[in-house]
């Protein structure tokens, strides 16, 4: 049997001073979905430093050019910070800040962030966002908790769902002939699809770390495979499926692909499994919101304009926040929004940090990325906006000698109510 480590970011060294926030950080990642938080950590105008591989031109003495790849040790200054979360790889472009033999100062290099390779990170402040980063990936709680398969007749989706991401582990797609009387081909396409969606489990999941494993599907589907599942077990006495059968949960889902996950982790019967993690805590908590947009427009408000005015009355109860906004370029845009996250706690309210790798962070993602359920209603927000845009209208009218507009009612689309903000 396998024996798969708890793994987590590693946190070699933390020297940041107490006075103005300046200083570095030396961490090492050990899988590869740490790269998102690494992502996350670093942002233009910020150094990293670590051992990286560059072709080196040399000429001989004869005027013949020769290259070679030398590993060097270069720190460069960020400008551009590229993640691809199908492949958990980080690229970091920026210019050489560092004396080498072999690259001048000013020089631009690429740095590709490995695994198990050690690199330090400067920052001229660490803002408490930063601070937050770093201890959620050096917890080994916050670890793959769920797990879920999502699939239809020939596609299936296996997901690992940890606190700040949702990874698709595999994508299994294989041709499944129809039905025909006599015609033993869909019974052979069926068993050959169930067939590696197992083997899919068993090589991706961990039972020692993940609590649930939800299987999900559009009509009978998922039944037919967790008895297909059970009886392969037995048949090839496979100990680790059959200790952990009490682990999986079956529920409904409109299809196989990766965006069913949303109803599936929103279905109560899921969430009384998975009470207590993130993901599903915060796909209530988005709902709440949503629902409160229809039955108490006047305590539910988004994008920044609206949720600042509710902080300045410390009316907000609960803060939803994606971690997006937080990968902002510009160091103001990016410090704003960490000064509403310590107001906001300042205030006695929660705040919750969505992931834009979740299917309920790209929901809120949305709506501008940031929305507040508020504890009292304050219909004077909307009440304000509404006069500013009136104000707005009666000096277009004066300008330009524009009559009024009437709009149909009926063709505007009022399946949500949602107000006109913007971030």
């Amino acid at each position: 049997m396998n024996i798969m480590a708890v793994i987590t970011i590693k946190l070699l060294k933390k020297q940041i001073s107490e006075k103005d926030s300046a200083g570095f950080v030396i961490l090492r990642a050990e899988e590869p979905e740490d790269m998102w938080h690494i992502y996350n950590l670093i942002h233009v105008s910020d150094l990293v430093k670590t051992t990286t591989i560059r072709k080196v031109v040399k000429e001989g003495v004869t005027g013949s050019t020769s290259s070679q790849r030398v590993r060097m040790t270069l720190q460069i200054e960020v400008e551009q910070v590229n993640f691809d979360p199908a492949l958990c790889v980080l690229r970091i472009k920026g210019k050489n800040i560092m004396e080498s033999q072999h690259v001048r100062l000013g020089a631009y290099h690429t740095l590709d962030l490995e695994m198990n390779r050690d690199f330090t990170l400067t920052k001229n402040c660490w803002d408490v966002m930063s601070l937050e980063r770093i201890n959620i990936a050096c917890d080994v709680t916050k670890q793959a908790e769920l797990a879920a398969v999502v699939m239809q007749s020939g596609l299936a989706h296996l997901c690992l769902i940890k606190g700040d991401m949702t990874v698709i582990r595999a994508r299994i797609e294989i041709s499944v002939p129809k039905k025909r009387p006599g015609n033993s081909a869909h019974a052979k396409g069926i068993e050959r699809f169930y067939e590696n969606i197992v083997r899919s489990i068993r090589q991706h999941i961990d039972f020692k770390l993940v609590k649930c494993v939800i299987l999900a599907s559009p009509g009978f589907v998922k039944d037919n495979f967790y008895k297909f599942m059970l009886e392969h077990a037995v048949r090839h006495d496979d100990k680790i499926i059959l200790e952990n059968k009490q682990k999986f949960v079956l529920c409904h889902s409109s299809s196989g692909h990766k965006h069913a996950l949303d109803e599936v982790l929103s279905d109560p019967s899921i969430q009384s499994h998975v009470a207590d993690t993130k993901a599903v805590e915060d796909v209530k908590c988005l709902e709440q919101f949503f629902n409160m947009l229809h039955i108490d427009q006047d305590r539910a408000y988004y994008g920044y304009k609206h949720v600042i005015r509710a902080n300045s009355n410390m009316a907000i109860e609960t803060l939803m926040i994606s971690d997006a906004l937080f990968r902002s370029q510009d160091i103001a845009t990016r410090r704003k929004y960490v000064e509403i996250v310590e107001s906001v706690r300042d205030n006695g309210g929660t705040v919750r940090l969505f992931s834009s790798m979740h299917v309920s962070g790209e929901k809120l993602g949305q709506v501008s990325g940031i929305a507040a359920i508020l504890r009292f209603p304050m219909p004077e927000i909307d009440e304000e906006d509404q006069n500013d845009d009136s104000e707005g209208e009666d000096e277009k009218d004066e300008d330009s000698g524009a009559g009024n507009v009437l709009v149909d009612a009926s063709k505007a689309d009022c399946s949500i109510p949602l107000k006109n903000e913007s971030a």
